[in-house]
């Protein structure tokens, strides 16, 4: 049996919110991206040089807790996240795990938000996955920077 799982961008309506006032209440600053390979979380590439790109504070949990009637209470947090200044057409290979040839920390999270443990991945990205979700209480597995914490991605079976 092959078990896949779905990466999932920030989706375009939560995308529209954020380009007008991000989860911290503050409107956005786009900028002109020099140097490119920022993370972006709408289409799960790293920028490229002379896009127009902002960063915006995102609540992860926080959005997929409204989604599912969960209750994460403190496990609720936002974060830094870069996302396209304008309308993007999103993953250009939605099937792909993206940003997985550095270190990762991969959290759990139960169906009623409260995480579960979370594991460092330094190889194996797909067999780390596999095993969280062999735990049937795990809902839900946020992708991690190691370097600074921040939100990269969702993942859900299928």
């Amino acid at each position: 049996m092959t078990t896949t799982y779905t990466p999932r961008p920030i989706p375009p309506r939560v995308l529209k919110e954020l380009r007008t006032a991000d989860d911290a209440g503050r409107a956005p600053a786009p900028f002109t991206d020099e140097e490119g390979g920022a993370p972006l979380r709408c289409c799960l590439r790293h920028s490229t040089p002379g896009e127009r790109i902002a960063l915006v504070s995102y609540a992860p949990l926080r959005r997929w807790a409204a989604e599912t009637g969960a209750r994460p209470g403190a496990y609720d947090e936002q974060g830094p996240v870069f996302v396209h200044a304008d309308d993007c057409p999103g993953p250009a290979n939605p099937a792909v795990l993206p940003f997985t040839n550095a270190h990762r920390v991969l959290r759990r999270y139960s169906a009623d938000g409260h995480i579960l443990g979370g594991h460092l991945v330094d190889t194996g990205f797909p067999a780390t996955l596999t095993e969280a979700f062999a735990d049937p209480e795990v809902a839900v597995v946020h992708v991690r920077a190691v370097e600074y914490g921040c939100f990269l991605y969702e993942v859900r079976r299928g």
